[in-house]
């Protein structure tokens, strides 16, 4: 009698590790398809934290939907081996089907004008297009909801198979699975940011679907005799097995396919790194003339090869030519080099360049293993091979911590340059509070000058003025300049000084650049500091971006979101 009882005690304990193991794992793999599809939305949509906290959000709602709708399938067995197929299917082509329709979007138009013989003047995104174009940055969403709905169900199915093979209630069932669940999407999110980020999403999206079919399979065999139509059922998961392995084996082509339909140019080569993915393309513009150039990052134009050295003219040269001296030179970001091509210029001792993405700095150096050696001589072409110069030396950090680390070694600069993205993300605002000023102060020589990227004035008027008053809350004599950059429009840079007169009235006293063969003149930075005369009339008003507030990331948001509508923000 005791030994048959051990026997079941045996057979239940071995049935709860199953139950339990396969509820952690699915949890692992249900936070992964969550950050899966909030990390894509995030990157092809661009309005970051607008669509990662929107997905996290509908796909919490739609779990618990999924949880409620789990009451209505009468055989838990059953529904939950169909459920974890489902699952498996619907995991691995979400990224396929969001990036397709997509695809087709940008892609109709110009198939449109092809098929029709339309000139290039005419347009042909109005009326359906138009609404379908809208409709597909809501596809991720949709999406999401549905496989939230799905994995919402695995828990209460879970719950009552342990019921079934207990024979009776189980008074701590529910939080028996609850800690499983908790403890697997704990395993899921260390696995996404240890090993998934790495990956091309299209590959992380197939191998956590494969987990899935794994489970299945598992369970499949182990309940069979609970199961209607086991034989169907496996015939099924071998089905999906072989169509994961195609999906996988020519996930990169398919992808690579689909991205090459965003952009209007040619895609010559693509990058996804732990922090962002890059994309290179490049427009043939006519016999003799050089293709254009350029890079996108998540989506959003970085640089044309066309008129970026406007861009990084008067991103550089007004900071340099209101320093004392140019010896040792600090850039925050700019990890594509030109900047430091630039900088250069002014044969200074040393330039030190701090930029987060070490493969950003590899591909524009040149040593990029991967990319095209036609890529490779195009971008040391263009950014005049700076990153080979021995008195560059490049640093692959975050420039928050990194700052701190050269403040403790007492460095210190003659000109610091600021070339970072728009403070369109939260932890990017970081990087634009009186906190980081302050801390770039430290490491400024008293006859110095720093010069910062501060987005449009046009566009995001609010956001670039606040830059002003928040680097001249940091202690920083300041004074702001605007060009036009026809790739992005009307730009803005801030520029300060730490001592003595202001950097306008600096350039102002000189009359000639004492550099020779750059692209700007004396003039054109002497002018750029003029603005209409209203232009400053509500600056009283607009707040110092303190480290925390986000207030310039509002600013920004809310200016971008006006001009591209919600979903479109730059």
């Amino acid at each position: 009698m005791n030994a048959l009882l051990g026997n079941k005690r045996d057979l239940k304990l071995s049935h709860d590790i199953t139950l339990i193991g396969i509820m952690s794992v699915l949890a692992a793999c249900g936070l992964i398809y969550e950050y899966l599809l909030s990390h894509y939305a995030g990157r092809v949509i661009g309005a970051v934290d607008s669509a990662i906290y929107s997905m996290i959000g509908i796909m919490i709602v739609s779990m618990g939907i999924g949880a409620f709708a789990a009451k209505l399938i009468k055989d838990p067995f059953t529904g939950f081996t169909v459920l974890e197929l489902l699952i498996g299917f619907f995991g691995a082509t979400s990224i396929l089907i969001v990036a397709g329709i997509i695809s087709l979007s940008y892609s109709l138009p110009q198939q449109l004008q092809e098929i029709y013989g339309l000139h290039s003047s005419i347009t042909t995104d109005g009326g359906i297009i138009q609404l379908l174009q809208r409709f597909v940055y809501y596809t991720p969403f949709i999406c999401g909801f549905f496989l939230g709905v799905m994995i919402g169900m695995e828990i209460p199915l879970i719950a009552r198979i342990r019921e079934i093979i207990y024979e009776r209630h189980l008074t701590h069932n529910t939080g028996t699975i609850y800690g499983a669940d908790y403890i697997g999407a704990g395993v899921g999110a260390a696995i996404w940011v240890i090993f998934c980020l790495k990956q091309p999403i299209i590959v992380s999206a197939v191998g956590t679907a494969s987990v899935n079919i794994f489970i299945g399979f598992i369970f499949l065999f182990r309940y069979q005799k609970y199961l209607n139509r086991p034989k169907l059922l496996f015939l099924a998961h071998v089905g999906l097995t072989i169509l994961l392995i195609t999906i996988g084996f020519f996930s990169t082509t398919i992808t690579e396919g689909m991205g090459s339909s965003f952009f209007k140019d040619k895609v010559v080569y693509t990058k996804i790194t732990p922090y962002q993915h890059l994309t290179l393309t490049e427009r043939k513009v006519g016999k003799g003339i050089q293709p254009i150039t350029s890079l996108y990052i998540n989506g959003r134009l970085q640089f044309s090869s066309n008129d970026e050295i406007i861009y990084h003219n008067y991103l550089t040269h007004p900071a340099l030519l209101s320093s004392a001296r140019q010896d040792n030179v600090l850039v925050i970001g700019g990890g594509d080099g030109m900047a430091v091509r630039e900088i250069l210029k002014w044969n200074p001792n040393s330039v030190t360049l701090v930029d987060l993405d070490p493969s950003m700095l590899e591909l524009f150096s040149g040593k990029d293993q991967n990319a095209p050696k036609k890529v490779n001589e195009i971008l040391l072409k263009l950014n005049g091979s700076a990153f080979l110069d021995p008195r560059v030396k490049t640093v692959a950090a975050d420039a928050f911590l990194e700052v701190e680390k050269m403040i403790s070694n007492q460095q210190l600069f003659d000109a610091i340059i600021v070339d970072l993205p728009d403070p369109s993300h939260p932890d990017l605002n970081k990087l634009y509070s009186n906190y980081f000023y302050t801390r770039l102060k430290a490491l400024m020589n008293g006859d110095g000058a720093i010069a910062i990227q501060s987005t449009s004035p046009y566009h995001a008027k609010k956001a670039f003025i606040s830059i002003g008053r928040t680097l001249a809350d940091a202690g920083f004599i300041t004074d702001q300049y605007h060009a036009n950059v026809p790739t992005f429009g009307e730009w803005g840079w801030t520029i300060g000084t730490v001592h003595g007169i202001d950097a306008r009235t600096r350039i102002n006293n000189i009359n000639k650049l004492p550099i020779e063969n750059t692209w700007i003149s004396i003039e054109q930075i002497k002018t750029a500091f003029t603005f209409s005369q209203d232009f400053y009339n509500s600056a009283k008003d607009i707040r110092v971006n303190e480290l925390g507030s986000h207030i310039l990331y509002r600013y920004h948001h809310n200016a971008w979101s006006l001009q591209n509508g919600a979903f479109l923000v730059d």
